[in-house]
């Protein structure tokens, strides 16, 4: 994103912080719903994107209009942020769409935050994807990206009620349409790292043949904690298929320390003879 597209998210961010300040969840849940809405709605018009980020029309029109359009539609704080991120200034349309997204998903986990339920929304989001991956026909209905996201945000809805916090199944059904371009797996990654983020943690994604009893588990995270200065989650993947030792990702950091990868690389050598 460019700079002055993450400056215009800022000042978005801002005000959804200070109505963060005195909302309920309840309200925030809201909040983060309707700017759900008005993601989608804009996906929809490209002119209309392009008449919101138009750099040669004052911000003040722009944000009359924006104004305009979501007056009775949308409550007054989703109005407000809105109307914030289109004085903005953008890279691209696609950017401001971006935004009003990043923004939706700030105010759900928000609400999260005031619920105490950010711990079990991250789990619960992880936990789905997992899910997901272990089911091949459920897998490639949701990461089809020539059906209706509708439909497929529909039957997360339906797989995930009453089985999950309100707020983990809104976030799963959102990554139907993609959360800033993402596919849907990649879109419940950054929504699961966004939770940690939110209770100021990064995620430590780990692969091993066999389960971790709870000791190991914490263990591990206390020495990737050490690593990285701050406080590490560990996502366990049990792959048998490894044969043995560990693969652990952190952000962009792989370390690979499991069997498979030395005797794909013990095959290479032998070739290479």
């Amino acid at each position: 994103m460019s700079t002055t597209g993450r400056e215009s998210i800022e000042a978005g961010r801002e005000i959804l912080e200070a109505f963060a300040s005195g909302a309920t969840a309840e309200q925030l849940t809201e909040c983060g719903d309707q700017l759900l809405d008005v993601t989608r709605f804009l996906v929809d018009q490209p002119r209309l994107r392009r008449a919101l980020s138009d750099p040669s029309r004052e911000a003040d029109d722009r944000e009359g209009l924006v104004r305009r359009l979501l007056a009775g539609q949308v409550d007054a704080a989703a109005t407000d942020i809105v109307a914030e991120l289109v004085k903005g200034r953008w890279g691209s349309t696609s950017e401001l769409v971006d935004g009003c997204e990043a923004l939706a998903v700030k105010a759900l986990l928000a609400a999260g935050a005031k619920e105490g339920t950010l711990a079990d929304i991250e789990d619960q989001l992880f936990r789905f994807g997992r899910l997901v991956d272990g089911d091949a026909d459920l897998s490639s209905v949701l990461d089809s990206t020539g059906s209706d996201p509708k439909g497929r945000a529909i039957l997360v809805e339906r797989l995930l009620d009453g089985k999950a916090e309100p707020v983990t199944v809104k976030l799963a059904a959102a990554a139907c349409y993609g959360i800033g371009g993402r596919g849907f797996h990649a879109s419940l990654a950054h929504l699961v790292e966004s939770a940690a983020a939110a209770r100021d943690e990064a995620v430590a994604y780990v692969t091993v043949a066999k389960p971790l009893d709870e000791s190991g588990e914490r263990k591990l995270a206390a020495k990737l904690s050490l690593v990285y200065g701050r406080p590490v989650g560990v996502k366990i993947t049990v792959d048998p298929a490894i044969v043995g030792g560990i693969r652990v990702q952190v952000g962009s950091d792989l370390w690979d320390g499991t069997v498979s990868r030395r005797l794909d690389e013990a095959r290479h050598a032998l070739a290479g003879r």
